[in-house]
């Protein structure tokens, strides 16, 4: 019961046998189609983002699991402002404004992939994303919005 495991990097619900993912299966010897079949109904949801995939392959059987992940902070962040890059210069130029309310959103979406242990924590990961992409959180400087956070000023927005 060997199982060897492939992680990739495809755009949500347009993988297709070539590379980056023909390649790195090809040695394996399973069906590529069913594969990219798979991928593209499961990473639907996340059209024209970037999704981590991970595909666990048994070497006697041939079977397949697959798992997506979910898009970086980056891109949720820059699909739910309809942005489409940050700024060259963050601490300089800032591009857009992401609301609290839209931060929590992603916040939620990333719950299972972030370090954080409440949805407070969270946002101000979220928030901390943002002072490196050239956004300011709620008209104020990321790091001002943390410490808004802290103080317990969206603490009626901010529940579970």
């Amino acid at each position: 019961m060997a199982k060897d495991t492939v992680e990739v990097l495809i755009e949500g619900g347009s993988a297709t046998p070539g590379p980056p993912l023909g390649p790195a299966l090809g040695p394996f010897g399973i069906n590529m189609m069913q594969v990219v079949d798979e991928i593209n109904k499961k990473s639907a949801d996340f059209a024209g983002m970037k999704v981590p995939i991970k595909v666990t392959i048994d070497r006697d059987t041939r079977d397949f699991e697959i798992e997506i992940g979910t898009p970086p902070t980056t891109a949720l962040i820059m699909q739910e402002l309809g942005i489409e890059k940050a700024s060259h210069e963050p601490g300089l130029d800032i591009v857009n404004d992401l609301p609290i309310e839209t931060a929590l959103k992603i916040a939620r979406m990333k719950f299972d992939s972030l370090l954080s242990n409440d949805y407070k924590a969270g946002v101000k990961e979220v928030m901390g994303t943002c002072v490196s992409m050239g956004l300011s959180v709620d008209g104020k400087d990321p790091r001002e919005a943390q410490k808004d956070v802290d103080a317990g000023k969206y603490d009626d927005i901010l529940v579970e």
